[in-house]
């Protein structure tokens, strides 16, 4: 991974064999980031993404190993219990231009992947909502 900082923009490549989580969490403890909105694409060589569901409270999640164009990711950095928290949707589609999406779990890069992230000067806290199951924004 490299990147450069631009004020409140960092703009980031994630190389081939990277797991897209990992970085974005190694960028955000370096650059003291606790807030931000994150975008990209790119391509993986493979994901896993899920679906909640709010009777048991738990992702049912998929993986898959096939080359896929990233159609969108997308999603915050917030944090619990102060520390980092990364919340993202991807979609992604294959060679038969079918997409398959869900909550990222996991992301591996198959070629590249170009991020940006919008950083907000200020923090949001996440806590979980025992009612819903999932860890909700708090404001303080």
């Amino acid at each position: 991974m490299e990147y450069r900082r631009f004020q409140n923009k960092v703009f980031v490549r994630i190389d081939r064999g990277e797991e897209i989580l990992e970085q974005l969490k190694k960028l955000c403890e370096a650059e003291k980031i606790t807030l931000a909105e994150v975008k990209a694409l790119g391509a993986l060589s493979e994901f896993t993404v899920g679906l909640f569901n709010p009777d048991t409270k738990q992702y049912d999640s998929h993986t898959y190993h096939e080359l896929t164009e990233i159609t969108s990711l997308w999603g915050t950095v917030t944090t619990r219990e102060g520390k980092h928290y990364a919340h993202l949707h991807l979609s992604a589609a294959g060679l038969d231009n079918r997409a398959l999406g869900g909550h990222m779990s996991r992301a591996v890069v198959g070629g590249t992947c170009e991020m940006v992230l919008d950083v907000v000067d200020g923090t949001v806290e996440r806590q979980i909502s025992d009612e819903i199951g999932l860890n909700l924004f708090k404001f303080l």
